[in-house]
């Protein structure tokens, strides 16, 4: 499909090229604390991959791609002036791919990033060239094309998106969210987007809300419980989020509290799309699959997460933190991806499509 756009999409955070990079000159991936932004645009300087791996524990980067090519940039900052032998060589890169990929288990992009960067060094290896720019240059012909599968995937769900929609979204839904906005606004729709602030780290009320102003969409905002009341006023027509990893039998895995979002739009017969960007884990084949990520209980002790300032808590209490939940397929309108819109039974077919269809 030919994009509709003839200018840069203005949000921040629809080129991932704007928020993380390797920078040659200082040796260090450069990466926005999305713990901060929107109220501060801060980038943070990580030096070593250990510095990278402690970065998306933390949450200084979020987001299933995002993350994965922050990791990737990690291994070819650890591939930088080795001065060993190729054998220890590679076997040192497996070592940090091995840390890599540990930082956090849902999201399938880092499972299949780090893998293949860490294929490119041993290439590079093997034949007597350089692992680090081997590594560089596959991790950023991946962000290269993550950009376009978000921008197909968020032109091919606009066209689920109706003139005075008032849409439910929950976390945020990455760059595929703010293609499907702006692509929905250069058609002439007037939309309104209703979300979740995301407890813990609020990234509904600073990510997704930030997106939602540069790219002069209305937005509000509403708490994490307000959603069932506004189906049942009328006041959310559907509900639109993001996967971290969708199953190739139609599950999906996204931020905590979708499943209860979706069993809401059931109950309330509104639809419910997944921006799939592209496609299905291969090597996972139903929800049972997923491991969940279990954080510390004491992030939900605090607005904004283990950086914010304010206790919301009383002390000498415990906690629970899944940080992600799982849907399954009978609750799913459909999946939109870079390649069309599936049914969540039919997800499987996204491998037999074409590339950019």
């Amino acid at each position: 499909m030919k994009s509709l756009l003839t200018s840069d999409i203005p949000a921040l955070l629809a080129d991932r090229f704007k928020t993380l990079r390797y920078d040659d000159a200082q040796r260090a991936v450069i990466v926005l604390d999305r713990r901060k932004y929107p109220f501060t645009t801060e980038f943070v300087i990580l030096r070593t991959y250990e510095e990278v791996a402690q970065a998306v524990e933390d949450m200084t980067v979020q987001g299933g791609p995002p993350l994965a090519y922050v990791a990737g940039l990690g291994l070819a900052l650890a591939a930088r002036d080795l001065d060993a032998s190729a054998a220890r060589q590679a076997a040192y890169l497996e070592q940090v791919a091995r840390r890599l990929l540990a930082t956090r288990p849902t999201a399938d992009d880092l499972k299949q990033i780090v893998p293949a960067a860490l294929q490119a060094a041993q290439n590079a290896l093997r034949a007597g060239q350089d692992p680090h720019r081997a590594v560089l240059d596959y991790v950023n012909g991946q962000i290269a094309h993550g950009n376009e599968v978000a921008r197909l995937c968020g032109e091919h769900a606009a066209r689920l998106v109706n003139d005075g929609d008032q849409i439910l979204t929950h976390c945020f839904a990455g760059a595929a969210l703010c293609w499907m906005l702006w692509t929905a606004k250069m058609q002439g729709k007037t939309i309104t987007l209703v979300g979740c602030e995301t407890r813990p780290y609020l990234q509904g009320a600073r990510l997704t809300a930030a997106s939602a102003v540069e790219l002069g969409i209305d937005f509000k905002l509403i708490t994490d419980g307000m959603a069932a009341h506004l189906m049942a006023t009328g006041r959310l027509d559907k509900f639109i989020c993001a996967a971290d990893r969708i199953t190739l039998d139609g599950h999906i895995t996204n931020k905590v509290g979708t499943l209860t979002h979706a069993i809401t739009a059931a109950h309330f017969g509104r639809p419910f799309y997944v921006l799939g960007y592209d496609g299905p884990d291969p090597q996972t084949a139903t929800g049972a699959d997923i491991p969940i990520e279990e954080r510390q209980p004491d992030e939900v002790f605090y607005a904004r997460g283990a950086e914010g300032t304010v206790r919301t808590a009383v002390p000498g209490i415990g906690g629970y933190y899944p940080a992600f939940d799982v849907t399954p397929p009978h609750l799913v309108s459909a999946i939109c991806t870079d390649r069309g819109i599936f049914a969540p039974a039919t997800i499987r077919d996204y491998f037999a499509q074409e590339p950019g269809r």
